[in-house]
């Protein structure tokens, strides 16, 4: 979540809509993080927007001596971000717990006075900036290894039901940090496969008459038909391949004890190159 959802403004009287904005750190909201990721967030998002407002306001506190976070609950902004970044494998650790004892760190290194305050601001950078910087670094490796892109010019497939699917996939596996999290990966890549088949197959078409065709979590055989029409011949087998491929990547990840990134991520790219795949087959 964004920093400023970390925030709550409230005016300061409700009976003036015109009146002065009381703006105050959500605490509730910041103990919930550090209990654990929460569903659909992204926890390192989370993570950089406590780290700014966590550092904004403890150098607010020690230049100015003004800050929106109030004393007793300044001890638990900054554990809450130990927490935090404690999941990610972080070590902050800095000789403070709380406004109060920030005070008297930066008088025991003689950084009191009126000149003092850019002592305490190169105080808050030496602690800050190292975790800040290695949280930007995590983004940019999570932004690299987000979910393929196809190399269609067309952002989505046209096909509702799929696009909608691939969306909630991409979604998912963005906010995913448990193993939990990344079986959902892997059942969200098996719903991408089953609306692909239920869009795709047509029991005229793609079926003999008379038979029962099958239903519709069978992906490989419905898409497998579709993609015999289409094509025909012994030409198809290696894109037939392909189905049958991202089905097994797929539920594998989502029935996997030790579902991971790099599967989970595996398996959904497969399925969303398939969807787009069979979109140019229908062009």
């Amino acid at each position: 979540m964004r920093e400023s959802e970390l925030w709550i403004e409230e005016p300061t009287d409700p009976l003036d809509p015109w009146g002065k904005i009381r703006r105050s750190v959500n605490i509730d909201l910041i103990k919930n993080l550090a209990r654990g990721p929460i569903a659909g967030d992204d926890d390192l998002e989370s993570a950089m927007s406590l780290a700014r407002l966590v550092r904004g306001a403890y150098t607010s506190f020690g230049t100015d001596g003004t800050a929106n976070v109030e004393r007793e609950e300044s001890w638990i902004i900054l554990r809450a971000l130990r927490i935090m970044l404690e999941r990610r494998g972080l070590t902050f650790d800095p000789p403070w717990r709380d406004y109060d004892s920030f005070k008297s760190h930066w008088v025991s290194v003689g950084a009191s006075g009126s000149g003092g305050w850019q002592a305490r601001r190169d105080i808050i950078g030496r602690h800050f900036d190292p975790i800040i910087e290695a949280l930007e670094k995590a983004e940019d490796v999570q932004i690299r290894s987000d979910l393929v892109e196809p190399v269609s010019p067309h952002a989505k497939t046209g096909w509702t039901r799929v696009d909608t699917e691939i969306a909630g996939l991409r979604q998912r596996f963005r906010t995913a940090t448990a193993m939990q999290d990344y079986r959902d990966c892997g059942n969200r890549s098996v719903a991408v496969l089953e609306a692909l088949s239920a869009t795709v197959f047509d029991p005229a078409k793609h079926w003999a008459a008379g038979e029962k065709p099958p239903p519709v979590d069978k992906t490989d055989l419905r898409v497998g038909a579709y993609i015999a029409e289409r094509m025909g011949g012994k030409e198809n087998e290696e894109l037939r391949g392909l189905v049958k491929k991202a089905s097994a990547l797929a539920h594998k990840v989502k029935h996997s004890p030790r579902a991971d990134r790099v599967n989970a991520g595996i398996a959904a790219d497969a399925v969303i190159l398939l969807a787009n795949m069979l979109r140019r087959l229908a062009e």
